[in-house]
Order: structure tokens, then sequence, then C-alpha cells
């Protein structure tokens, strides 16, 4: 997490003061996405939002993902106030998306499969809070979709599923520098990836 502090403040550095979560465009903003076109919009939380954004956005169907905050009850947080556990939210990532190309079923299944569903306490190198798995659905459909999909892992394993599945109440974007962060730093996202051995871990529960 010290690691991922240092690398955030020096992309914060690197861009205007004025790209911050207030100037950010709003989720339904983005990428000139409008949920009246016809999409959807799912959230989830998978540890690091930059790997769950990085995880999402190459899927067919995925217009956009946006970086951001859920579950907590303290309007407009911040990253750092989020990470030290001070606002209840945990990173999360909003997918936007077209249901008529990919579905939200199959949003669930590759979330499974970019998630260490047995830890609780964060994920990967990442702990806290803030970090913890979860699944936010925002419709009945979803939530029914969520909690079928939790329990068919919950009996593939034989073990407890530590995601939880949420009420969704607000989605909070992150600030603007860490949006599309694995496009805009490829170097450094790599370097946090491979250190934190979220890849190691995914390939032990899924092999391959």
């Amino acid at each position: 997490m010290i690691a991922r502090f240092a690398l955030a403040l020096l992309a914060a550095l690197t861009l205007s003061a004025a790209s911050s979560a207030d100037d950010y465009l709003r989720p339904a903003q983005a990428e000139g996405a409008d949920l009246s076109d016809g999409l959807a919009h799912a959230i989830v939380a998978s540890g690091c939002f930059w790997c769950t954004e990085a995880d999402f956005e190459p899927l067919p169907g995925v217009i956009a993902v946006v970086s951001g905050f859920a579950g907590g009850s303290e309007a407009n947080p911040g990253y750092y106030d989020v990470v030290r556990g001070r606002t209840g939210h945990v990173e999360s990532a909003r997918i936007i998306f077209d249901p008529a190309v990919i579905s939200y079923q199959a949003l669930l299944d590759h979330y499974w499969r970019n998630v260490d569903p047995f830890d609780g306490g964060g994920q990967f190198c990442d702990r806290g809070a803030a970090y913890a798995p979860a699944l936010f659905p925002v419709d009945e459909a979803q939530r029914a979709a969520a909690e079928a999909s939790k329990a068919a892992m919950a009996e593939r394993f034989g073990r407890e599923i530590a995601v939880r599945i949420a009420d969704f109440d607000t989605f909070w974007p992150a600030g603007a520098e860490h949006q599309n962060y694995a496009a805009n730093n490829p170097i450094r996202y790599q370097r946090y990836r491979f250190g934190c051995r979220r890849d190691q871990r995914l390939r032990q529960i899924w092999g391959g």
C-alpha cells in the first residue's frame, strides 16, 4: 500500500491541480456514455481500482470503466481518506456496458476470474477495508444474479466466499490521475501489479 501511495502521489503531481474528483466527469458522462442510450452499469470492487479498470476495459461491449469509490456514507470522499479507512468506502470501478453485447452475468464471470474470492481483508498486497472485494448490484435483477453467482463459487470451491454483496447508493469517481492509470502509466502499473503478485495469486486459484 505504501508503494501505491508513492505512485499515486507522483501521478497527482504531474497533473494540473484542476484535475480533482470534483472536476472529473461524473460516471454517466464518462467517455461520452449515456445510460439513456440503452447502456447499463455495474459497480464492482476487486482491490486496487487501477487493476479492476484494466481487467474490464478490454472486454467487448464495455464502453467505459471509471475508477472510484462505493459503499461509504461520506460525500465526495478523497483518495487518501478512503485508503486510510476513514470513510467506509472501498476502491471500486463503475463499468458502463452495452447489454446487447455483454451481459451482467458475463461481467460477473469475468469478475470472479480477477479477484481472490477468499480474502475479505483486502486483495493481494493491498490490505485493509478499503480494498475488500464487493459487488454493488444496482437493481434487483443484478442482485439476484450476483447472489446466484456467489453461491455457485461457494459450491465450486467448497468454502466460504468473502466477497460481500452490498446495497448500492452512490458511486464517487476518483481523481483524474487515477483514471486509465494502466494506459497512462504502463511501466509503473506493471511494476505495481507484478510486485503485488496479483496474477500469481489468480493462477493459484484458477490455474493457467
